[in-house]
Order: structure tokens, then C-alpha cells, then sequence
């Protein structure tokens, strides 16, 4: 899960498994796997980094478990 800013101030959290792409156009538009967009005060680059972050604490967490990873 990420947290990201809606461009009225509002924080909500996504689950960042959802994220099919992200576009700056120049707002930073984010388009879910179900076809949903949604605009963000976020950089394309805060995003990015904040899916990779997400994604690393995931993986350390399944080694830690001593889970497979694929």
C-alpha cells in the first residue's frame, strides 16, 4: 500500500498491486487495473518510488517468513 495525495489535499492510501500505469500529462494521472484513473499531487517519480519501497518491504518480508518468492 502507498500513500498518495488527491489534488483537493485528501490522503488516501492505494494498494499499489492495483497500479496498471502512471502518466504525467502534466498531472500525474494514475490508472488502475479496472480501468479507474485517478489524479494526484504526487511526481511520476514519487510514485515509482513509492511502488518499488512497497515492493521491497514485501519481499524482505516473505524472505524473513522464509517464503518462496516467484
Amino acid at each position: 500500500m502507498i500513500r498518495l495525495t488527491r489534488l483537493s489535499g485528501e490522503e488516501f492510501i492505494l494498494n499499489a498491486e492495483m497500479i496498471r500505469e502512471v502518466e504525467s500529462t502534466p498531472d500525474t494521472i494514475i490508472t488502475l487495473a479496472s480501468g479507474q484513473k485517478l489524479i494526484v499531487r504526487e511526481s511520476l517519480e514519487a510514485i515509482r518510488d513509492a511502488v518499488v519501497e512497497y515492493k521491497q518491504t514485501i519481499m524482505g518480508m516473505q524472505r524473513e517468513h522464509g517464503r518462496r518468492i516467484d
